[in-house]
């Protein structure tokens, strides 16, 4: 459906609902992947298709669609990571890490060590790990040169690395606490 839109080359309001309409499984999956909550992601989504919607008129070239969807749906998220930095963190319950939740157990450990990362940070290695994106994907989505992508994204990993790291850290010290 995107390719109609696009070899059509029109930009009435049908066309454009149709762009979002058919971007709306593949931006939930980004959003979720960024957010690491299915019901923020619906939230950012919803507030992405309204934004692109507001702003169907400046969208020029009917090819670039997905890149400006895209670039809006990554804005929002990264508004949603920075509020989420000013509120309170709140005490997750933990999973024990042996039998059939031992596969889980280490997803989680990454979710927590990625939450640790700052906002923009979290964002990168959604886009470039989560939803497998090129480099030059990610500046035209966020509007950064590519070698700008590269340090930080190689930041972020360090980063992500340590707080990894830490997680590992602070579950040995609760480990042999324990009697």
């Amino acid at each position: 459906m995107l390719d109609m839109v696009i070899e059509a080359g029109a930009q009435s309001d049908q066309d454009v609902r149709s762009l979002l309409l058919a971007r709306l499984p593949e931006a939930h999956k980004l959003a979720n992947w960024i957010l690491h909550d299915p019901v923020a992601a619906e939230d950012a989504v919803q507030e992405a298709a309204l934004r692109a919607w507001d702003r169907r008129r400046n969208l020029r070239d009917p090819a670039s669609a997905e890149a400006w969807f895209n670039r809006i749906l990554v804005n929002v998220c990264r508004a949603e990571l920075r509020r989420r930095s000013r509120r309170p963190a709140i005490a997750e319950i933990e999973l024990t890490a042996d039998g059939a939740h031992g596969a889980l157990a280490e997803r989680d450990e990454l979710t927590r060590a990625i939450r640790r990362l700052v906002p923009d940070e979290q964002l990168l290695l959604a886009l470039r790990f989560g939803r497998d994106m090129t480099v030059s994907a990610i500046a035209t989505t966020t509007r950064m040169p590519e070698g700008t992508v590269k340090s930080r994204l190689h930041s972020a990993l360090e980063h992500l690395r340590a707080a990894l790291e830490a997680e590992r850290r602070a579950e040995r010290r609760v480990e042999e606490s324990m009697p």
